[in-house]
């Protein structure tokens, strides 16, 4: 099972790293996220609640439903799908916190499980590393905008 979790302070207003975070089109901006298309818009915001994306980092491919969203502060969300490698996705959480002074705190939680016979725990390693280092490049570079 992997399990991720991210923690850092933004030095950028909790309305622009929300944005930044929630809406697909901005996931080509990050250099460690190759693409994100917007498949069906959701219910109330075209990003929001019931929205489901792709998002493809070199050949891993996830398809990801959005199952809260309370814009600022809160989003959760769940890969349905994953190719080539299938993964079991149990959970999907990013909270910010608006901190003053324009810095957010940000916690950013991802689990799950690789199912593959035999090598599915180094999968799940490989998983947690490159995860961590992909949310912290993101957050990173949304200071930097």
């Amino acid at each position: 099972m992997f399990k991720i979790k991210v923690e850092r302070i933004v030095q950028a207003p909790i309305e622009t790293v929300f944005e930044a975070i929630s809406d697909h089109s901005n996931y080509a901006l990050f250099s460690a996220v190759g693409s994100a298309h917007l498949l069906n818009e959701g219910k109330t915001e075209r990003n929001g609640k019931g929205a489901l994306r792709t998002v493809q980092t070199g050949a891993f491919k996830v398809w990801e439903k959005i199952t809260d969203f309370e814009r600022p502060i809160h989003m959760q969300y769940k890969i349905e799908k994953a190719r080539p490698i299938k993964m079991e996705h149990y959970k999907g959480i990013i909270d910010l916190k608006d901190l003053g002074d324009n810095t957010t705190h940000v916690t950013w939680v991802s689990e799950g499980k690789m199912n593959i016979p035999l090598i599915g725990k180094l999968l799940d390693k490989k998983m947690q590393q490159q995860g961590t280092a992909v949310f912290h490049s993101m957050l990173k570079s949304i200071e930097k905008r």
